[in-house]
């Protein structure tokens, strides 16, 4: 038999096994389901391998109640809005041929590039002032191998912003599949990534230096360094990569002082955490703690949890890690991540869940995570100040012909958050959160306590290779150029975009010295739960398909990799 042959079925097995594995990972209509306090406690008890559990019915929080989404954006000359609520592009658009046409507000189309993306975008200007952009090309190694995409982190050189031009694809093990956990560090032009799937994989990190020529990344290392693999994130000065597991419990503190020798500074196991976030002295560390597997995908479960990380960051042998606070709130989904910032001289954390609290449903009933302010200035009792949330995200809404949407019935898709991202830490003036079927959006947060839409951007998919893939599918952290008012995001149903805002929406991105400044926000102690400053979150992770999913995949990219070679 041909070696090419010989391949092809290899392959295509693998490819098979991918799939067989996901249908029979996915929770069908009469899988575990939960609802209300009641039966979610009756079920699974107040501890058990999960977060503290919080009765919604006690939910005091008034400053930005369920009930309420964010008010909408002003459209300016230009824009193209959408049809009807916030956030949704409903199925009649799609018969009118509106949904041919992007849903902008305040945004214009620079370029666009490819047709598929993942979880990250970054923009880095190296050394000799070449500017790059790099992305993860798909949620999911393999998932896109049959529409023609070669896998990999792609490497784009944006010197002309209107015509991007790739010049690598990062094909190392965790380059193929590094699921949320590319991350870029300025400081030292380092690009790190750990192997991983949606649970996890066997952590291979990888590190390249990006430092002398962005466009062509040049490997440091490549080594087995974590248990597993999902998220991660950098210290900001570089010399820590962080990379968490998720699926089961784990966080694992990289030394990158010497990014060709690598070594692990503080490993522990007492944490499920999906991602994380620091200070800006790298001394605090801010996890989104998830529970078990299982519960936070079907229930929704978890928080935030402050670590102190301060002997870690100095290197302290045998280093002494402390909790200094956890925060819970109860329409909480998966919590993804967080984005430190100061905003009117006090410290706030933008957090963010992903999906709703049923990840393979679309039943109304179930709670959108959406988008917190968290006040941090006294960091042992982090408050809520406010929530950031579309129309599509309110239960009234989802009880609605929205659940018909394309776009809004596939599990881990539909009208939800995923992403946020500032363009600097410091008076940030904006928020760009992806929001799934919903697209991009902007929000104004000069005042942490009254956020605002200000602009979006939505292009929906109306038809591909696979007709199953429809809609936006926006789920990447977007990248930022202020100074020419742009932002970067990736859609995995459309490819890389570079859009850039306008009229006011421009302004505060660029840091216009004409903002209003923000003013301090009234915090009220009782607006949510009140934190904790002790204990562990147990976690469990039972048994994952995940490995057998993404190494199956890995065979197929590897296969069809060696194919294209013969073949050339």
């Amino acid at each position: 038999m041909p070696k090419t042959v010989r391949r092809s079925k290899v392959a295509a097995l693998a490819l098979s096994v991918l799939g067989l594995f996901a249908v029979s990972s996915a929770h069908s209509e009469d899988g575990p389901r939960v609802k209300g306090f009641a039966d979610y406690a009756a079920l699974h008890g107040v501890m058990k391998g999960h977060a503290r559990v919080v009765d919604p019915a006690a939910d005091l929080d008034a400053v930005t109640p369920l009930d309420l989404a964010t008010p909408t954006a002003d459209c300016g000359p230009g824009s193209q809005p959408e049809t009807g609520r916030q956030g949704r592009v409903p199925s009649a658009d799609y018969e009118s041929g509106r949904a041919n046409k992007p849903y902008t507000c305040n945004t214009e189309l620079v370029s666009r590039f490819g047709i598929t993306g993942g979880f990250q975008v970054h923009r880095y200007i190296d050394r000799g002032g070449r500017e790059c952009a790099f992305y993860d090309s798909s949620l999911l190694v393999g998932k896109d191998i049959p529409k023609g995409v070669e896998p990999g982190v792609y490497v784009l050189d944006m010197s002309d912003p209107t015509r991007p031009v790739r010049t690598a694809a990062l094909q190392t093990p965790a380059g193929l599949s590094p699921h949320e956990s590319l991350r870029l560090n300025t400081a030292r032009g380092l690009l790190a990534m750990n192997m991983g799937t949606a649970t996890t994989l066997p952590g291979f990190v990888d590190v390249y230096d990006v430092a002398e020529d962005c466009r062509h990344p040049v490997l440091r290392s490549s080594l087995p360094l974590t248990l597993g693999g999902h998220e991660g994130g950098f210290s900001p000065d570089g010399r820590t990569y962080w990379a968490t597991t998720t699926a089961l419990p784990g966080i694992t503190a990289i030394d990158l002082t010497e990014p060709s020798r690598p070594g692990i500074a503080w490993q522990t196991f007492d944490y499920a955490v999906h991602g994380l976030s620091f200070s800006a002295d790298g001394t605090r560390a801010y996890l989104a703690q998830v529970g078990d597997f299982v519960t936070t995908t079907t229930s929704g479960a978890g928080g935030l949890v402050t670590l102190d990380v301060s002997e870690v960051q100095n290197r302290v042998p045998n280093p002494t890690v402390r909790e200094i606070a956890r925060l819970e709130w109860p329409e909480v989904s998966v919590p993804q991540n967080s984005v430190p910032v100061t905003i009117g001289g006090r410290k706030h954390l933008i957090q963010f869940d992903e999906y709703d609290t049923n990840v393979y449903s679309n039943d109304p009933a179930d709670a959108v995570g959406g988008v917190h302010v968290i006040d941090i200035d006294d960091e042992t009792k982090p408050q809520i100040v406010s929530r950031i949330r579309l129309e599509v995200h309110q239960q009234e809404a989802r009880a609605t012909d929205q659940q018909a949407d394309p776009g809004n019935q596939r599990p881990g898709q539909g009208y939800a958050a995923h992403y946020c991202s500032v363009p600097r830490e410091v008076e940030p003036g904006i928020v760009a959160c992806s929001m799934i079927a919903s697209g991009l959006r902007v929000f104004d947060i000069r005042d942490p306590a009254q956020p605002r839409e200000v602009a979006y951007f939505n292009q929906p998919l109306v038809s591909g290779p696979d007709p199953s893939e429809v809609g936006a599918y926006a789920m990447s952290a977007p990248a930022f150029v202020a100074e020419r008012g742009e932002i970067w995001y990736s859609d995995s149903n459309n490819g890389l975009f570079i859009l850039r805002l306008t009229g006011a929406a421009a302004a505060l991105l660029r840091g216009s010295p004409a903002q209003d400044p923000a003013p301090q926000p009234a915090v009220l102690a009782a607006q949510q739960t009140a934190p904790t400053s002790s204990g562990t979150l147990a976690a469990t992770g039972g048994t994952s398909t995940g490995p057998v999913v993404g190494w199956a995949a890995l065979v197929a990219a590897f296969a069809l990799r060696r194919r294209r070679r013969q073949c050339i």
